[in-house]
């Protein structure tokens, strides 16, 4: 008991924040309840991206009753990729990520053949709620498939990375890069085996990873290198991240993006109640970082001042990056 004891001691020092602080110093102090199907249905974020100019993946079209599967011939249209996901959907279950057609049938990025009729059985398990939070009546979400940058082809295994960046009161406070692997089935999802990576809030250059919870440094799958790799327009990014505070209006939250080949930085979804696990990809602890925030926003209360998202970028990338970043 004394042992665990002093572990604690030695993590509190750190500032590793465990999930009952989170959950009561932030996600119940910052994140009003009333607020939270605007990140909780993945439709009604889109739709608050879209009307805020932020850049998002492109919905093809909404399915919300059984009747309306009978659209989804008109959705797809002449399409050969695209996405179905469940509105509220958690942890990549229920997505269905189409990559190209044969043979009047449909191939999914990892390569199974699936026909027509399996596509709708997918949209209808996902409006029965199968896949939503709290199992719940769900809507089918059509959308633009994302094809990453060519910077990820070597560390990362099928699937779409994606960058999850922790945003306190509009401040980016610590950034990890998810990279799927083969054990996630190419799902960036820590908890199904994809891999976790720090990157530094002043460059957005990669650190070392952590996988099922284990630090590494390379990909299990491309056995390359996961760390030194930079992260194009990394300030676009930052700013995303910081501007979707005005966007939802929670305090406390996960900022997910993905970087298109051809589209830039766009946002996929929010999250309300962010894992800690970055903490171990960046071998830091996100409880200072929280405190140093707070101090900043009451020397600016008492101010009677606020700041705009490419200043709480400036603040975040001056205080908490490894290096000094270039003018925004």
């Amino acid at each position: 008991m004394i042992g665990l004891w002093k572990r604690w001691k030695a993590l509190e020092a750190r500032g590793i924040m465990g999930i009952n602080r989170r959950n009561a110093d932030y996600v119940l102090k910052y994140n009003k309840r009333s607020l939270y199907p605007i990140v909780d249905d993945k439709i009604i974020t889109k739709m608050r991206a879209i009307e805020a100019g932020i850049n998002v993946p492109e919905m093809y079209g909404i399915i919300s009753t059984e009747k309306e599967i009978e659209k989804l011939d008109e959705i797809i249209g002449g399409r050969t990729d695209f996405v179905i996901k469940p509105a509220q959907g958690a942890g990549g279950d229920g997505i269905l990520v189409i990559a190209d057609r044969f043979e009047g049938r449909y191939r999914t990025v990892s390569g199974k053949i699936v026909s027509h009729e399996e596509i709708e059985y997918q949209i209808s398990s996902i409006l029965t709620g199968l896949y939503s939070l709290g199992g719940h009546r769900d809507r089918a979400l059509i959308e633009y498939r994302v094809t990453p940058d060519p910077i990820f082809k070597s560390i990362s295994y099928e699937g779409v990375p994606d960058i999850r960046i922790i945003v306190l009161m509009g401040y980016p406070v610590m950034a990890m890069l998810r990279l799927p692997t083969r054990q996630s089935g190419g799902k960036a999802n820590l908890h199904q085996g994809a891999i976790g990576v720090g990157v530094d809030l002043a460059t957005g250059l990669t650190l070392r990873g952590t996988w099922l919870n284990n630090k590494i440094s390379k990909h299990p799958d491309t056995t390359n290198a996961v760390d030194g790799v930079q992260l194009p327009d990394w300030d676009g990014f930052m700013k995303l991240a910081a501007g979707c505070y005005e966007l939802c209006g929670l305090g406390y939250i996960g900022v997910d993006m993905v970087l298109d080949v051809d589209k830039g930085p766009l946002i996929l979804e929010l999250n309300a109640r962010p894992g800690l696990n970055i903490q171990i990809a960046n071998d830091c602890g996100l409880t200072h970082r929280a405190h140093a925030v707070e101090a900043r926003l009451a020397d600016l209360k008492k101010q009677g001042i606020s700041e705009t998202p490419e200043e709480r970028v400036r603040f975040a990338q001056e205080l908490f990056g490894h290096v000094q970043p270039a003018e925004i």
